[in-house]
């Protein structure tokens, strides 16, 4: 079997998604990659090759040296949901989360983070109620824009 290089991505809308020729559903970690080898979700065989790392999101494409599309879908992964009754508090959950520089992903009311049993106790001290879910996971960038999958320049920790 022919192993396919990826070395062009396109963020969500940038590229001609009714042209995919397959897919790749991977996680958040597998979506953060510079150089990686991957299985499309058909079978076959890609060797990502990005100049940088960038942190793909739900809906981008890969260009093949061959010239397919291959659309990227993020994998459900087990995630806890934050939640506050006070605005303010769950600001004050985020600023904690951030000071820990664990990866979070703000949404509405609520923010998720990957489990961590000592990071929930403290949420819950600090009168958090928390869930478990199962969804797509896309972090924030941070400083370095590692979650930030439309920003073109990172940092210099992005090369994995």
């Amino acid at each position: 079997m022919t192993m396919h290089r990826a070395s062009i991505h396109l963020p969500a809308g940038q590229w001609p998604q009714e042209k995919a020729a397959g897919s790749l559903t991977l996680d958040f970690d597998a979506r953060h990659r510079r150089r990686f080898r991957l299985t499309a979700d058909q079978g076959d065989d890609i060797l990502l090759d990005l100049p940088q790392a960038i942190a793909m999101a739900d809906g981008d494409g890969l260009r093949l040296d061959d010239g397919r599309w291959l659309k990227v879908q993020a994998a459900p992964e087990d995630l806890v949901e934050i939640r506050h009754e006070d605005p303010l508090q769950l600001m004050r959950l985020a600023w904690h989360l951030g000071n820990r520089h664990l990866p979070t992903e703000i949404r509405d009311h609520v923010l998720r983070i990957r489990p961590d049993h000592v990071i929930e106790d403290m949420l819950r001290g600090f009168g958090a109620d928390l869930q478990t879910v199962e969804a797509a996971f896309q972090p924030e960038g941070g400083a370095y824009g590692l979650g930030h999958h439309h920003k073109h320049h990172h940092g210099p920790h992005d090369d994995e």
